[in-house]
């Protein structure tokens, strides 16, 4: 068993039950051991840090310091919590005036204190890097057969922070998709950003961004979409129509989780996987 920090994220534990129902699902399967952290603060989701960026990082260094209490690095399911937290984690530690500065209030209004023994680790790097991919494929009980769009999440394609994979030209979800069964799809789109959280204050900017990445993904062949970032689903998923419209383009497409894609395969959920399956026939080309 791996054990981590678990950092599930507000999506997760709000809006969308559906990921932390995979999450709970998989974890045990796959050999990792969630330790929840009661009382994590929300991470910003890059909107924080636009008001006070000083209060953001207080905040995730507050969640750091719960992790290392527990001498565990942090997992999280959602790409942009994922690169929110990552950057912020690689600014206190490369500033030690502003990581003093920001120890002096975590020991004055909690009595914790961030020291910088961690890491922060996507779910998708911790499947291929540490998992293996051979080990998942040998879990896998229904095969998603069919053209699988992944979409990463703009917040986590930086240099490390989604493992040893290549920030600018990733393969790792491709990798994962094709062990589970399914056809990875190669469109431009897989590493663009949809918007979030410019959906707050330019809407019809962020519809058209997402109509682009959900068109790309249709056009280059894909039936579904699995987002490594709950986040950006929302654009992806509850936005679709509104992107149609803004955009002119075809978006339709059942756009799930990346969690939800590695509990399906491996033999969770049947009737939801039974339902997405009619998704795909009912949407059609």
């Amino acid at each position: 068993m791996v054990k981590f920090a678990y950092f599930p994220g507000c999506v997760a534990k709000g809006s969308a039950r559906e990921v932390e129902d995979a999450m709970q699902a998989v974890v045990g399967r796959l050999g990792i051991e969630l330790v929840e952290m009661a009382g994590a603060s929300c991470c910003g989701a890059g909107v924080m840090k636009q008001a006070n960026h000083k209060l953001q990082l207080t905040l995730n260094a507050r969640t750091f310091a719960m992790a290392e209490k527990q001498g565990l690095d942090v997992l999280t399911p959602c790409a942009s919590c994922q690169g929110n937290m990552y950057d912020d984690l690689r600014m206190l530690m490369d500033d030690e005036v502003l990581r003093g500065e920001v120890n002096e209030v975590l020991e004055r209004t909690c009595g914790m204190r961030f020291e910088g023994n961690l890491k922060m680790r996507h779910l998708l790097d911790v499947v291929v890097e540490d998992i293996g991919l051979d080990k998942v494929a040998d879990l896998v009980v229904n095969p998603i057969d069919f053209p699988v769009a992944g979409y990463y999440g703009a917040p986590m394609l930086k240099s490390g922070a989604n493992g040893e994979d290549d920030a600018h030209n990733p393969v790792y979800f491709e990798q994962l998709i094709a062990v589970l069964g399914g056809e990875p799809v190669d469109y431009d789109g897989r590493i663009r950003s949809v918007g979030f959280p410019a959906l707050l204050s330019k809407e019809k900017t962020a519809m058209k961004m997402t109509a682009d990445v959900l068109s790309g993904a249709k056009e280059a062949g894909a039936r579904i979409m699995a987002s490594a970032c709950p986040l950006s689903h929302f654009n992806l998923d509850v936005y679709q129509v509104q992107a149609a419209k803004v955009s002119g383009k075809d978006t339709s497409m059942p756009v799930i989780h990346l969690p939800e894609l590695l509990a399906f395969a491996l033999g969770y959920f049947v009737e939801r996987f039974a339902q997405l399956r009619t998704r795909v026939l009912v949407i059609g080309d």
